[in-house]
């Protein structure tokens, strides 16, 4: 235990080190601060490009307050997810390809201490900068379009981050097999795309696929109850990625004792 915490500590520091902690939430404020405001001054956006032709009229109905909330997680799954890719794709293959992994592993420190501390640290990161992206848009969507219960911005953030800790552990997965970061970096995005991409395709077999958190994320918002499905969805995407995290543990160790 005292091993995990000190990588820990040694992860979250280099994090600070290298604004982190900065520039991330920074991106997932600006993120959930954007279709909020874009889509109630949407008319004003219009008018001030110069408006639309004499004569003609088009009426902008306002949404429902959570179909705004769900813009923005649009943001997170598309623009997030490639900030946590890049973000992430050096965790271990940077460390590998410079030699600082063998001299931390030579510590001793157990190879699943090194792997889980960083999906740790990494993970801490991208809940907090969730949880602030997330913050900003509920504050403007309960502003401008209406209420949404804070106890549903919990709930949201809490399964939402359960699909962004699904993409963290899909990159330190990838990081154990390669020591290149930008190829970890493109593997990670290429497989979450397919797993979106298959979820759809075989939307009536995958009723609990990671990818269709989102979608139910949605219903509970209408709706205003937690469904089955969502906790079905949720559960098997924490077994998904605890799989692929014991999957990085075992690659890593077998291709650094080879």
């Amino acid at each position: 235990m005292m091993q995990f915490l000190t990588v820990f500590k040694r992860e979250m520091l280099e994090s600070g080190r290298n604004f982190k902690w900065i520039w991330v939430p920074l991106v997932f404020i600006l993120l959930g601060l954007s279709d909020p405001l874009s889509t109630y001054y949407l008319p004003q956006i219009i008018e001030s490009v110069g408006g639309l032709p004499e004569g003609a009229s088009f009426e902008i109905p306002t949404p429902p307050p959570h179909d705004v909330l769900m813009m923005s997680l649009a943001q997170f799954s598309q623009l997030g997810v490639l900030v946590i890719a890049l973000m992430s794709m050096g965790l271990i293959a940077g460390e590998r390809k410079s030699g600082v992994a063998e001299l931390v592993l030579v510590k001793p420190v157990k190879y699943s201490t090194y792997v889980s501390a960083k999906w740790a640290a990494t993970s801490v990161l991208v809940l907090v900068s969730l949880f602030a992206g997330l913050l900003a848009s509920w504050y403007y969507v309960n502003l401008l379009f209406g209420n949404i219960s804070f106890s549903n911005l919990l709930a949201t953030w809490f399964f939402y981050g359960l699909w962004l800790l699904f993409v963290i552990s899909i990159s330190v997965f990838m990081n154990s097999l390669f020591k290149v970061p930008g190829l970890v970096g493109f593997m990670t995005i290429v497989l979450v795309i397919l797993t979106s991409i298959m979820t759809t395709v075989l939307d009536h077999i995958l009723d609990w696929s990671p990818a269709k958190l989102s979608p139910y994320i949605r219903m509970m918002l209408s709706e205003g109850t937690i469904s089955g499905d969502l906790w079905a969805t949720a559960l098997i995407t924490i077994g998904i990625s605890i799989g692929l995290l014991a999957a990085a543990i075992y690659t890593f160790r077998t291709k650094e004792m080879a």
